[in-house]
């Protein structure tokens, strides 16, 4: 008997418990957002030099030192640091046994350059022999102050939250509290670039300047665009 008692008295203090818990304040939820477009200003490049024969004469062979040469002056001239090129990747690692194999064997290289200004590309591959680039692309792109502006938006969909709860509760004769909960939508967007053709390619046949010129890009902007629904606390 004393079990059983002692058994209704921790069920009803529980369910005493439970029902103090039980949040009986009035509320208004709602929801602010804050938008924006930047253009990118870190542009990652893929570059691929390949050596190649003249008129299918191994002994007029153009190596792949010459057209590094190339790229690394024309990287220079256009004031672009040396450590914004990386080597992606080296067709043959063992070079020297192919070459035993295949004299007329022909090294390739990948490369990724990193740039802030797309008005020097043209320039810079310009300055490269056409028939030693096998292709060149863009890899992916950001914005060098993109962080800030995540918190900037964050901070203005806050800020549109709060407004617009402040003038719905004074439309039903209250006034806003403190918030009770806020949650974030995270609607980032970062479309690839588009181009005039598939890929920003370099024809090693190209006859004259209007032929060898890469194709134009037309860039769409990074959108962010953040949603954040609070609830606040009616008084």
């Amino acid at each position: 008997m004393k079990r059983l008692l002692a058994l209704a008295f921790v069920a009803l203090f529980s369910m005493s418990a439970m029902a103090q818990q039980v949040d009986m304040r009035r509320k208004i939820s709602v929801s602010g957002s804050a938008e924006t477009e930047v253009t990118p200003d870190i542009i990652y490049l893929s570059i691929s030099l390949k050596e190649y024969l003249k008129d299918n004469n191994s002994k007029k062979k153009v190596d792949i030192t010459t057209l590094e040469n190339q790229l690394f002056n024309a990287i220079q001239s256009a004031g672009i640091p040396k450590e914004n090129l990386m080597i992606n990747n080296l067709s043959s690692y063992n070079y020297a046994t192919e070459k035993k194999k295949d004299p007329d064997f022909l090294v390739s290289k990948q490369y990724r350059l990193k740039v802030t200004d797309l008005n020097k590309w043209n320039a810079i591959i310009g300055a490269v022999d056409p028939k030693g680039v096998a292709y060149t692309n863009i890899e992916s792109y950001d914005y060098s102050k993109i962080e800030v502006l995540k918190k900037e938006l964050k901070i203005k969909a806050i800020q549109a939250a709060k407004a617009k709860g402040t003038y719905m509760a004074e439309a039903l004769g209250d006034h806003l509290g403190s918030a009770l909960d806020v949650q974030e939508v995270n609607n980032e967007n970062y479309p690839q670039p588009m181009y005039r053709s598939n890929v920003m390619m370099k024809s090693a046949y190209a006859g004259d300047a209007a032929e060898s010129a890469a194709p134009e890009i037309d860039f769409k902007k990074i959108k962010l665009n953040y949603v954040v629904n609070v609830v606040f606390e009616l008084k």
